[in-house]
């Protein structure tokens, strides 16, 4: 009754910190404001889509945040597809958040393309293009060649992405493993399969990170594989944000060699033997009792004296082992606290709002992070090393404490990355999230399956108590009872016979009760490698903050003098049509509806472009703010914004410049209030 209580009360506290947590995530998505983390284009010098009546001396973009930049970062296109800038574009005027690179002399009339590209804050590659025209807007044939530097090749984003899933991966071995030696199971440093994980565990951080470094270069500028061992590459990925934290992660896991020999040569050595309980008739015992000629009430005054004094012994000779692990935890802290910032540092949570927060956040969740599923696997050897309930017990409180800040850190971060409830499954960055929440909540629907034998296990005492491989003596003098020690057939058959016994050793300590435990660990530790998989991911993908601002800024500003001059030719019956259904999830009576965008001619080139909004009951709707996009994936060209210009309420018209034809995407991100927005989009082909 006593166990049923407490298993209620326990289920009655597990429920109470889920529901605090969804109350905390519901109140921090209802209050979120606009910000961003990918660096977004802010303003253009030519305007986009605006006419000029002279041909500028240089093209200016400015960023929502510093960027990084390189030889081919900003490319001007005219009609044809020929390059008419002068290259090696620079910030303008020593602003880190602006590029500038200088154009040719005589330029012809028509309409030039400009396409961009640069490193964020945050290390991410960020890219677009936009139109402006000189005179008068022409059509243009832009190729895909003349592009195809806007796009990283994908074998280099492939292994980019693999590198980067392999390094969380090692770090979560290197450190997990280190922790549930040092907490856990001390006595592990001395087994080979463990200190197996640890090498493999540091060996595959040192070599995904030195692959990254590499791979970073072709990975920014969308070259190929080749490119990979170009050291001018490799330099300038060393100037940037990211190439420092990679630099300082290898310089740490040379400090981790240091650690992990340490811990090694240690904590893997024998403890130092407790002086055994002296002889009652003999020895210092007997000396003892007969010096003190007392009786029977004598030797129990002196062995308790005994017991205590056997206890300050074993106390005494457990002291530097103690303090030898205390010592090793402050440095295996500090050491995954700064392997941990060389990525929390370049990411997502070095930008944006509230950095102070979100960097210790971010620390904490990767340390979390690593206790947990590195922890699983160092369980997994050590329940096949035989190990009792005590350690088990240690490593379920270690990983729930570890959950707990997995799920703080989460949620704050959820909040920062996503910005409204819409984003969640309006943007890539949102749909990975509830992949992510998926499989965690498949690994603690796992977890407390395992507790269950966990329970089970610490019920049965022949099971709970730690198991010793089987112990075979040598033959004496070296060989066999046959007088076979030279023999080398015979040695090599002995061997194998060794080899058995120690491991039918192992397996008798694998009791049904312990094999179901490993199991389920198994599956644990299977479901944790998808959650890497979909945390690179994540980092790899804008923010839903950033990716429901399309198109924001005094980039998308009207034109005052282009309305008229850059107005498209239209033609009866090529009139294309797109309805997207939006809602803001907002309280006003706008909140919710249809955006109608037309275009006329539908084809490359200038387009007209109408939108309409009209709210659930067909009459048109008036909203704080609208804006209106294209993009062609295909080509990574876009957002292309179009500067529209009122016609009443809910009417707005403009002019779409569409350099290329191929599949499109329209993204109308409308905003009903000062917190309420949505981003709906839809695909239509034009040729």
């Amino acid at each position: 009754m006593q166990s049923a209580g407490l298993e209620k009360a326990s289920h009655r506290r597990i429920a109470g910190v889920l529901g605090a947590l969804g109350a905390l995530l519901a109140l921090m998505l209802a209050g979120a404001g606009p910000a961003s983390a990918h660096a977004t284009l802010d303003s253009t010098d030519p305007r986009q889509n605006s006419v000029v009546a002279t041909a500028p001396q240089a093209v200016t973009l400015t960023f929502s945040e510093s960027v990084s930049l390189s030889s081919d970062s900003v490319r001007v296109l005219d009609p044809a597809g020929r390059a008419v800038d002068t290259g090696g574009p620079a910030h303008a005027d020593g602003k880190g958040n602006t590029a500038r690179v200088g154009l040719k002399g005589g330029l012809a009339n028509g309409t030039y393309t400009v396409a961009w590209r640069a490193v964020s804050e945050d290390s991410h590659p960020v890219g677009g293009a936009f139109t402006f025209s000189v005179g008068a807007p022409s059509d243009t044939s832009v190729s895909a060649t003349a592009l195809q530097g806007a796009k990283a090749d994908g074998l280099v984003a492939a292994l980019y992405g693999t590198g980067r899933t392999i390094a969380y991966a090692a770090f979560a071995l290197l450190a997990g493993v280190a922790a549930f030696v040092l907490v856990c199971w001390p006595a592990g440093a001395a087994r080979r399969p463990v200190q197996r994980l640890l090498m493999t565990g540091w060996t595959t951080l040192l070599v995904s990170t030195v692959a990254v470094l590499m791979l970073r270069g072709p990975y920014e500028r969308g070259t190929g594989v080749g490119q990979t061992f170009d050291l001018s590459l490799v330099r300038a990925t060393l100037d940037e944000r990211i190439g420092t934290a990679l630099a300082a992660r290898l310089l740490l896991l040379a400090a981790g060699g240091i650690f992990l020999s340490l811990l090694v040569g240690q904590l893997g050595q024998p403890p130092r033997p407790v002086p055994a309980k002296p002889d009652a008739d003999g020895g210092a015992g007997g000396a003892a009792g007969d010096a003190g000629g007392a009786g029977d009430a004598g030797d129990a005054g002196e062995d308790a004296e005994a017991v205590e004094l056997r206890e300050l012994e074993r106390r005494a000779a457990e002291r530097p082992q103690r303090e030898t692990r205390l010592g090793l935890g402050v440095a295996g802290l500090l050491l995954s606290v700064a392997l941990s910032a060389t990525w929390v540092g370049a990411d997502h949570a070095s930008v944006g709002i509230q950095v102070w927060l979100a960097l210790p956040f971010g620390i904490l969740h990767l340390i979390a992070m690593a206790c947990w599923l590195g922890g699983l696997a160092a369980l997994l050897v050590a329940l096949r090393e035989g190990v009792g309930a005590e350690v088990v017990d240690r490593f379920s409180r270690i990983a729930f404490g570890s959950v707990a800040v997995l799920a703080v850190t989460g949620v704050y971060q959820s909040w920062r990355g996503l910005g409204s409830w819409g984003a969640l499954t309006g943007t890539e960055y949102g749909r990975l999230l509830l992949v992510k929440a998926g499989c965690v909540a498949v690994m603690l629907g796992v977890a407390w399956m395992s507790r269950s034998w966990l329970a089970r296990l610490r019920s049965a005492p022949a099971e709970a108590a730690e198991v010793e491989p089987a112990e075979v003596p040598a033959p004496v003098g070296g060989g066999d009872v046959l007088g076979h020690a030279e023999d080398p057939v015979r040695q090599a058959q002995l061997a194998r016979q060794q080899a058995a016994r120690n491991s039918a050793g192992r397996e008798r300590g694998l009791t049904p009760t312990r094999a179901g435990l490993r199991r389920s660990v198994l599956v644990e530790a299977v479901v944790a490698v998808a959650v890497l998989v979909v945390t690179t991911m994540l980092t790899n993908s804008p923010p839903g903050r950033v990716a429901s601002e399309i198109g924001t800024g005094s980039a998308a500003a009207p034109v005052a003098d282009a309305g008229a001059a850059a107005a498209p030719q239209t033609e009866p019956g090529r009139t294309v049509e797109l309805k997207l259904p939006y809602d803001t999830k907002g309280r006003t009576p706008n909140a919710k509806g249809t955006a109608t965008v037309t275009l006329n001619p539908a084809r490359p080139g200038p387009n007209e472009v109408k939108l309409a909004l009209d709210g659930t009951d067909g009459r048109p709707v008036d909203v704080p703010e609208v804006q209106l996009a294209f993009t062609l994936p295909d080509r990574d060209l876009g957002p292309l914004p179009v500067a529209l210009t009122p016609e009443g309420t809910g009417r707005w018209s403009g002019t779409a410049q569409l350099p290329l034809a191929g599949t499109w995407v329209v993204s109308v991100q409308v905003r009903s209030s000062d917190i309420d927005q949505t981003t709906p989009t839809q695909q239509f082909k034009i040729g």
